[in-house]
């Protein structure tokens, strides 16, 4: 097994370590999803964690990591007594964006079922992932039936398997951590919502810091065991931190006064539902628990809403990411319970002993030398478009020919239901129907090639005619190469939607620049939900050119329409 790289030899990344730290203080935090761009350490990271967590006890040989002290009733390998049980370390299950359904929930034993007649359930990644951080890198990326699947077991705590003959349930309460990167696509809302936590990654731009990466990533690779072993001292006392901090959290006292500021927040910035009322208390609780407190501060209320509601607020796509920070002072100013000014004592506001000859310190109030405030004067307008201003370019009328600046998007509003007829075989996706390797079984035929996906029943049926003729004598059943049946299966694929908008200066074009970007945002914002991808050709001057590569992020695709230009004569 190879050595993990230390968590505490992580350069810079604070509001990401903090976000982890403070889920392995308090797993009811609910996760946490990790933004940034590619080659910022996001995996690293978490997988340095996994490290960190205290050992739990487990039931000694249950596959399903029952607690010894309060088995699960329902467990498969149960029912388990009352016991002592055994410690292991906490284990982090990588789930792959290219893992199957069966390999997520578990399935029916093939082989068991085959060779010896019974009915055999196998584990998956859910199970394995009980009371322990299951990681998912590219979460934007993983397959629509997988965050089905995902997002079930993270709202009940448990499995369901209801397939091939086998009915199963059992539990799977999980720390749920994701990584992505935002230019590759978006979360659906559904997911997003389930992570306690978000923070932003980006590379550092300071050299030294960028010097010291570099240099502890070589040290790593060229010795790992011994680069580990020289952060031992600042990992176990990383550990005995984190113990503490949970041993101290049921103590901690979350009074009414940070109560009512995480409920003010949350309304503040209009999140959707409850859950992040109940996110910010529960990460609140942790950052005093983590800090040595017994009771919430403002400055736990303040920094827990920072990590739990950049994800949960509603924004325009245009809308920089993160919150409003003198906003959020404002609402925490507001409600923190603060003694009211005594009217009788206030002083009113202070005066300027040497007032200017204008009435203002420096005679701002209407002397030459001031800069009077933008858009004031008897030149505003449209006249002032055409207003050589210093700093500022003159914006020529429409159909001049030449550059305009860019037109700003209408707002989003609901597409209509866009398919594709017929049945093709894309990519996987919510659009149009297509024969995928996931979906609803719609039939069995011969494999051709590698047998990826067994129907069962359909090769049992073809199997059994020749029972007698094989030999059979005992309870399994004789199956042969020929009687495999490869599962037939239909589901959704995604598509490929191709703006191509005349950019001129002639025919309204900003307006209709505005409305088309706003028909792709309106789109993009679609897209996470039906994987597909949506791309803008802009023809205008002597040529055509790309505008927006086909993408499924409303980031992405933002930031280029953002500075989209018109103008020019058309080439057609």
């Amino acid at each position: 097994m190879s050595t993990p790289y230390p968590f505490t030899a992580v350069v810079g990344m604070d509001d990401l370590r903090l976000a982890l730290l403070l889920n392995a203080v308090s797993p009811a935090v609910g996760g946490v999803l990790v933004r940034g761009e590619k080659g910022t350490a996001k995996s690293t990271a978490v997988r340095a964690l996994a490290s960190l967590m205290p050992h739990v006890d487990v039931v000694a040989g249950c596959r399903f990591s029952c607690a010894p002290a309060a088995p699960d009733p329902a467990c498969p390998d149960g029912p388990h007594e009352a016991g002592p049980g055994v410690a292991r370390p906490t284990r982090m299950v990588e789930l792959p964006v290219g893992a199957s359904e069966d390999r997520l929930v578990g399935a029916l034993d093939i082989e068991r079922a085959l060779a010896e007649g019974v009915k055999a359930f196998e584990p998956g990644l859910l199970a394995d992932a009980h009371r322990g951080l299951l990681y998912v890198d590219e979460v934007n990326l993983l397959h629509d039936h997988l965050v089905d699947l995902l997002l079930d077991a993270a709202a009940m705590g448990a499995s369901y398997v209801e397939r091939e003959g086998v009915s199963v349930r059992h539990a799977s309460r999980f720390l749920l951590v994701g990584t992505m990167n935002p230019e590759e696509g978006e979360l659906r809302p559904q997911l997003l919502d389930r992570f306690g936590l978000t923070v932003e990654v980006a590379a550092s731009r300071d050299p030294d810091q960028r010097v010291e990466v570099v240099r502890r990533r070589l040290a790593y690779d060229d010795d790992p065991a011994g680069f580990a072993t020289r952060w031992a001292g600042e990992e176990e006392a990383l550990r005995e931190r984190i113990v503490a901090a949970r041993e101290l959290l049921p103590r901690v006292v979350l009074g009414d006064v940070a109560l009512r500021q995480i409920a003010a927040t949350c309304a503040a910035f209009e999140v959707d539902g409850m859950r992040a009322d109940i996110v910010m208390a529960r990460t609140a609780t942790a950052l005093a628990a983590w800090a040595g407190r017994d009771e919430v501060m403002e400055e736990d209320v303040r920094q827990a809403a920072l990590l739990a509601l950049p994800h949960r607020r509603r924004r325009n796509p245009f809308d920089a990411p993160g919150l409003d920070e003198s906003k959020l002072d404002e609402t925490l100013d507001e409600f923190g319970g603060h003694d009211e000014p005594d009217p009788d004592n206030d002083p009113g506001p202070e005066t300027d002993p040497d007032p200017g000859p204008d009435g203002g310190p420096d005679g701002g109030g209407g002397g030459g030398g001031g800069v009077p405030p933008q858009g004031s004067g008897p030149d505003t307008g449209e006249a002032a478009g055409s207003q050589d201003e210093p700093g500022r370019a003159p914006v020529p009328a429409p159909g001049t020919g030449a550059e305009q600046q860019p037109a700003r998007a209408t707002e989003p509003f609901r597409t209509k239901m866009l398919s594709v007829p017929g049945l093709g075989e894309g990519a996987a996706g919510r659009r149009s129907r297509a024969r995928t390797e996931h979906g609803r079984t719609t039939g069995a035929r011969r494999p051709r090639g590698a047998l990826t996906k067994l129907h069962l029943a359909a090769t049992v049926q073809a199997a059994a005619p020749h029972q007698r003729a094989r030999g059979r004598s005992g309870p399994g059943l004789v199956v042969r190469r020929d009687d495999m049946r490869q599962a037939t299966r239909e589901g959704r694929e995604g598509n490929l939607v191709l703006f191509v908008v005349d950019a001129s200066g002639s025919m309204a074009a900003r307006k209709r620049m505005g409305a088309v970007k706003g028909a792709v945002l309106s789109l993009l914002l679609d897209a996470y939900q039906r994987r597909d991808k949506v791309g803008l050709i802009t023809f205008r001057g002597k040529g055509a050119e790309l505008a927006l590569p086909p993408t499924s992020s409303v980031d992405a695709a933002a930031a280029r329409l953002e500075s989209l230009p018109t103008g020019g004569r058309t080439p057609l």
